[in-house]
């Protein structure tokens, strides 16, 4: 039985990152859309025709019931995740935020308090474990290709020297700013990769005149483990360094670029078009020794859609979650750690 889906928000994350995967997935349907802005209405209404659009919040829940909804999809800014997911949970829908969770580790807390009290499902849309680039990197060191890895280098680099985007530039304490938005998936996949963290160093800075958040920030990680991760992200690089560095025992891995998915769904790609998810350049990784024994290793394609099909499994079997809250949870106790050291 198809899931029935409310999507609420639909700026750039609800239409290219949520929208396109919920409507590919034949155990999920794009039901209702949740907006109040006229232009994105008639866009959703253009690209979702079966969805019923709906002008804000209160009124989708007055009408889960005959809407049909069992879960609803909250991609509005930060600010709102927490009262929004936490209305969805309490009028009896399974809940997909996106990142970050929540501003703060205690509404994260509160929230997965409330999904489990009424048996609910509590998802962090953490889509970029599946970039193709990390799934590669991931396969060789569960199969032990690079030995003990002993440092991880990653980065998230853009050239965006002015915010247009007014909410973006706000104060970190509203959940914006690289480290919110770029740091929650760096930070997320190192600890999915490493482990837990020990220690913490940052830089946290503001380069652009006018901007209130950080957008350019230096992250070092000291796992448990032993390994070390340093972490870039940024809005104002003009040349990006490797999107991976990673150094084991036996062998390292250097990947360039970003997976190309968002860049194809900006541009009208769908999942199911031909191409989707190819790499036309960088489309390898070099592993091995320098000068000794290294190798091009091509790039798995970025599977987004992998996230989806497990919300399906969750809601449909009660499965576990495609990601466990409580990761997302640990990673804005540690962005919020770093921001109150450099406030």
């Amino acid at each position: 039985m198809t899931i029935r889906t409310a999507l609420v928000g639909f700026g750039l994350g609800g239409r290219i990152f949520h929208a396109p995967f919920i409507a590919a997935d034949p155990d999920l349907a794009v039901a209702a859309v949740v907006t109040g802005n006229p232009e994105r209405a008639a866009q959703a209404r253009a690209e979702h025709p079966e969805a019923e659009i709906v002008p804000d919040l209160e009124t989708l829940i007055a009408r889960t019931g005959d809407l049909g909804i069992e879960l609803g999809v909250v991609s509005t800014p930060p600010t709102g995740h927490a009262e929004q997911a936490t209305a969805l949970l309490e009028a009896g829908l399974h809940v997909v935020v996106d990142k970050p969770l929540t501003v703060t580790a205690r509404e994260g807390h509160d929230l997965l308090a409330v999904a489990e009290r009424h048996g609910r499902a509590l998802i962090p849309f953490q889509n970029r474990r599946w970039d193709g680039d990390y799934l590669t990197l991931r396969a060789l060191v569960e199969a032990g290709e690079l030995g003990e890895v002993r440092r991880l280098e990653s980065r998230f680099e853009r050239w965006k020297p002015t915010e247009t985007n007014a909410w973006k530039a706000g104060q970190a304490s509203t959940g914006v700013g690289v480290l919110y938005d770029l740091g929650a998936h760096l930070i997320d996949q190192a600890i999915h990769l490493l482990g837990r963290v020990r220690e913490s160093y940052a830089e946290v800075l503001t380069r652009r005149p006018g901007q209130g958040a950080d957008d350019d920030t230096f992250v070092a990680l000291q796992h448990e483990c032993g390994a070390v991760s340093h972490l870039w992200m940024s809005a104002v690089t003009p040349q990006p360094g490797p999107r991976f560095r990673v150094l084991g025992s036996e062998a390292g891995f250097t990947s360039y670029g970003l997976d190309p998915i968002e860049e194809q769904l900006a541009a009208g790609a769908r999942p199911g078009h031909e191409g989707f998810g190819r790499r036309g350049q960088d489309a390898d990784a070099l592993v091995g020794l320098h000068g000794e024994d290294e190798r091009r290793v091509p790039l798995r394609l970025g599977d987004y859609g992998a996230f989806y099909r497990g919300v399906a499994q969750t809601v449909g079997t009660s499965a576990p979650p495609p990601v466990d809250p409580r990761d997302s949870i640990a990673v804005i106790e540690l962005i919020e750690r770093i921001h109150r050291e450099h406030g």
